[in-house]
């Protein structure tokens, strides 16, 4: 799977192209969708002037809703990041009346192993019927889940190489794979950031394991040209032959 995660936390600023509304957010993932794309990764934002990240169920379903009018079928996923809202009994409470938006619920929800509360927000997303995406960015993380257990209701785990050094991004990503080990029964998906971005994306295809690709990971191209979109950045993974 090539997932297409199109804003994450950049500020509106990043780039000319960088979705933030919902309507925005709409426009690329149909632009990716018409590439083969199934499933698209967003952070919905409050609306201008201050567009920041947020939980609320509003802003929340405004922009899940929008996607699925665009691209029926799409697999749909948010953040609960603690950057957003610290308090973790705060985001229980966002992703619990997620469940309750109807065409604005989302499909999946990622949830950070080294947040705290990252066991109650799970279960939390799990009583609505919102899969989970476990956010793993260390050796640590994946050793935490290892010991505690893959959650009920956890629809891939999310290895996140956050080396940017293409020199030694991969060597991280392998890091995480290995303590992850082989026994997990749920999908692993694969990614890394700006300048390590590529290096790992590549990595994943010649290993077989899903991955990622989109403005919240990086704004170049393999080539290192700034990229006119999200869907640029998409036919820029699909043109790699590993």
């Amino acid at each position: 799977m090539l997932q297409a995660v199109l804003n994450g936390s950049r500020p509106e600023d990043a780039h000319p192209a960088l979705p933030v509304l919902a309507r925005e957010l709409a426009r690329d993932a149909r632009a990716v969708a018409r590439l083969g794309i199934s499933a698209v990764h967003v952070h919905p934002r409050e609306p201008r002037p201050d567009a920041q990240e947020t939980l609320d169920p509003v802003h929340v379903g405004d922009a899940v809703a929008a996607i699925r009018a665009a691209v029926p079928g799409m697999e749909i996923g948010v953040t609960t990041g603690r950057w957003i809202e610290p308090d973790p009994g705060k985001r229980i409470e966002a992703v619990l009346a997620w469940g309750h938006l109807g065409v604005g619920k989302p499909d999946v929800c990622s949830v950070n192993v080294h947040e705290k509360g990252w066991v109650d927000v799970c279960r939390a997303a799990a009583s609505v019927g919102i899969g989970v995406e476990l956010g793993v960015w260390t050796s640590g993380d994946a050793v935490t889940l290892r010991s505690h257990g893959v959650p009920r209701g956890t629809a891939r785990v999310l290895a996140e190489s956050t080396v940017s050094d293409p020199q030694t991004s991969v060597a991280e990503a392998v890091r995480i794979m290995r303590a992850l080990g082989a026994e997990l029964r749920v999908p692993v998906l694969l990614h890394g950031e700006e300048d390590g971005a590529w290096p790992v994306l590549e990595y994943a295809l010649r290993m077989g394991i899903d991955t990622r690709v989109g403005f919240e990971d990086v704004l170049v191209r393999p080539d290192g040209w700034l990229a006119t979109g999200n869907d640029d950045l998409v036919r820029a993974a699909l043109a790699i032959r590993v």
